[in-house]
């Protein structure tokens, strides 16, 4: 029997298996094997024919050679057993994910919000009660209902410190002080043929210049671009000329949609623009009077330059040329006519947001804002007519995080939230008044969800210690969405707009809705009834207030 030399491989009768599939080299021949010393053994055939690897193997007793059997199998084993490792693991990560979002663990999402120690005694009947009727299809993740005492907790402390103050209205002298240019710009009195605060301006530059080279709006807004491209084109054709001098018409709007965000002012905007008497800037929220006249685009980004009034200016400069035109008309100037067109600006963030104030004005009492953005806009329009759009500040919350939140959004991280933003908000109270918390820059930029945006009646009363009540319209999204066509019509009335024939009244009103809900956001489902219980409690006594302060129980909303 011939082997091989190294490994004690039977080898075949011919010669093609000269190489041992395990060895080779130079010295490899065919010879007894020195490890066996040509004793016979059983070798074990897999084959008679030639093969190419391993033909023959030999079942050996050699000690070192089962040590090597053993390790390898040890290897095996070993291997074994850390892919079933893993593959547990991704089973196990796949049953919590799954789990913990559906609201199927057996036991708490490790996950879970653990500020709060659960007390059952502290369980509020009545919430969860009122928790039930709005309860989904999925399950209720038990360790978020155990969240509720201690968060009840946090919302009883919250509401003991609510206390409705009358603000102090600053006066004109103060607000000039703040603002030269802004009153050197704008006008005391307007013209009385027009429905809307317009005044002509001197333009000293020539038909070289352009009149929207510095415009912060151009400049820093590709979609601003197009519009200032066409305002120039046609911008001489709309000057007035007058002993040799040239005066350009300027306005303000007549009316504001002013608040609140992620309650349909989008929509309502959409179909008031439809009025053959409307004009809109030419952009729907500038946010000028909040944000770019501070030189905030977005707060977390520094600040910018100013935005002149010059440049707010300029976004009516479309609806200003077509007013113009029918004040300078020959009928006009025969019959003394006056243009019905109104101009209006959306910009959501008016009602609410007065975050710069502590960046540029001094004199604060008590962490109070001395000047808000009502102050300065009833300085230059007294007359200026208010349109609020409002909806459950629950649902609004939730819809607001649905549309600015980044990634990794679902409802158990919207808990999560809720409950920070929550404590947060408590700690502000313990220590300084409403007012100061819901306009407070620090802790509206830490809260991970805007809870003070939904505190609407804190910001109506502001507005009603310059506005009367009579120029602020307040609207429901619920009775927009039942009833289009009877808040359109609130809204023309409101205005004092012309009718509108059934073709263009049925535009206005069938229209799609505008800005609805993203689908990848629908996938996501509702907000946990837990967390809808904690918000009902939150926000309970400020709808109580604003529903007497509109005399209208709907503004409760109970039922929604």
């Amino acid at each position: 029997m011939r082997y091989c030399i190294n490994c004690c491989i039977h080898l075949l009768p011919n010669d093609l298996h000269r190489q041992c599939f395990r060895c080779s080299g130079p010295n490899h021949h065919n010879q007894k094997c020195p490890a066996c010393k040509g004793e016979k053994r059983i070798p074990l055939y897999t084959d008679s024919k030639q093969m190419k690897l391993l033909a023959v193997l030999e079942v050996r007793t050699d000690h070192r050679e089962s040590w090597n059997g053993f390790f390898c199998l040890r290897k095996g084993k070993l291997c074994s057993l850390a892919f079933g490792l893993i593959i547990m693991t991704l089973v196990m990560a796949s049953y919590i994910l799954t789990g913990a979002k559906h609201g199927l663990l057996l036991i708490p999402s490790p996950f879970h919000y653990g500020a709060f120690a659960s007390n059952p005694s502290l369980l509020d009947n009545e919430s969860l009660s009122d928790m039930k009727d709005h309860c989904q299809p999925s399950k209720m993740n038990v360790s978020y209902v155990k969240d509720y005492p201690s968060i009840k907790l946090i919302i009883d402390t919250i509401t003991s410190k609510i206390e409705f103050m009358r603000r102090q209205r600053p006066d004109l002298e103060e607000l000039r002080k703040q603002e030269p240019h802004m009153f050197s710009v704008i006008p005391a009195k307007f013209l009385p043929n027009s429905k809307n605060p317009c005044w002509y301006a001197e333009y000293r530059g020539n038909t070289t210049t352009d009149p929207y080279a510095t415009n912060s709006y151009a400049l820093y807004s590709k979609r601003f671009r197009i519009v200032f491209d066409y305002l120039r084109k046609v911008f001489w054709n709309h000057l007035y000329h007058y002993q040799g001098r040239h005066y350009r018409l300027r306005c303000l709007p007549h009316f504001y949609i002013i608040g609140q965000p992620k309650c349909g002012t989008t929509d309502l905007y959409d179909r008031l623009r439809l009025h053959p008497e409307v004009r809109f800037s030419a952009s729907k929220e500038p946010h000028w009077w909040t944000r770019k006249r501070f030189g905030i685009i977005r707060l977390r980004d520094g600040f910018h330059d100013r935005y002149p009034v010059e440049d707010y200016l300029d976004l009516f400069d479309l609806a200003a040329h077509q007013i113009q035109g029918v004040l300078q008309s020959q009928a006009a100037k025969e019959h003394s006519a006056r243009s019905n067109i109104i101009i209006g600006e959306a910009s959501a963030s008016t009602m609410w947001d007065n975050n710069a104030w502590i960046f540029f004005y001094d004199n604060s009492t008590e962490g109070e804002p001395p000047f808000l953005i009502q102050d300065f806009i009833h300085a230059f329009q007294p007359n200026a007519k208010l349109i609020i759009m409002l909806r459950d500040p629950v649902e609004r919350l939730y819809s607001d995080y649905l549309y600015f939140a980044s990634a990794n959004k679902s409802a158990e991280d919207f808990h999560e939230k809720v409950s920070e933003s929550l404590q947060l908000f408590e700690s502000c109270v313990l220590d300084f008044s409403l007012r100061a918390c819901v306009y407070n820059n620090s802790l509206n930029n830490a809260m991970p969800v805007r809870l003070q945006v939904g505190l609407y009646v804190v910001y109506l009363l502001d507005w009603l210690t310059v506005f009367d009540k009579d120029q602020i319209l307040v609207l429901r999204l619920e009775d927009h969405a039942s009833n289009m066509r009877y808040t359109m019509h609130m809204v023309f009335q409101f205005l004092d707009l012309g009718p509108l024939s059934e073709k263009q009244e049925a535009l206005i009103t069938k229209s799609p809705a505008s800005n609805t809900r993203r689908p990848e956001d629908r996938n996501l489902g509702p907000m946990l009834p837990t967390t809808k219980a904690i918000l009902r409690d939150f926000y309970r006594p400020f709808n109580t207030k604003l529903a007497q302060v509109l005399f209208d129980d709907a503004f409760l909303w109970q039922r929604t």
